[in-house]
């Protein structure tokens, strides 16, 4: 930890952005200007546009992508048709399945339910199908961005 000369307090730590955290920001401009830049490091944007463009992120966001858009089509279509079933058809939600329970409250426990679900199985495929490739994607461009190559 280091102190500017204004008294905020600046991390080297480097997943810690000041200015996304919102603090910081006039002791951020001391740390890039003491901070000199290697000569010989490509420029940040080039860095991140030649990630863009690897396979290895391409991959993960095909997988991303092959999860959240089925899932979240079908969740969609499942809470619409839990409305409009609600509003056009309440007779058919208001009968009754056992004792004061009706088939409007085991929809509505349903919606509970599938929100619940549906998250553990985001958690669970981004675990075992995106995590480790991410990760490994954001240790090589931190180590582009510091200058000393790296394998993406």
């Amino acid at each position: 930890m280091q102190r500017s000369n204004a008294g905020d307090v600046t991390y080297d730590d480097p997943w810690y952005d000041a200015l996304a955290s919102g603090w910081g920001e006039s002791a951020a401009a001391a740390v890039q200007s003491a901070r000199p830049e290697p000569e010989a490091a490509p420029a940040a944007a080039d860095i991140y546009l030649e990630v863009q463009r690897s396979a290895a992120f391409q991959e993960v966001r095909r997988r991303y992508r092959r999860f959240v858009v089925p899932g979240a089509v079908a969740f969609l279509v499942w809470y619409v048709a839990y409305v409009v079933t609600a509003t056009t058809v309440p007779g058919l939600m208001a009968r009754p399945v056992a004792g004061a329970v009706n088939v409007g409250m085991l929809a509505c426990l349903g919606q509970f339910l599938t929100t619940f679900l549906l998250t553990w199985a985001y958690v669970r495929h981004a675990r075992l199908r995106r995590d480790r490739a991410a990760l490994e994607l954001r240790w090589d461009t931190q180590e582009l961005a510091r200058g000393r190559g790296g394998a993406a």
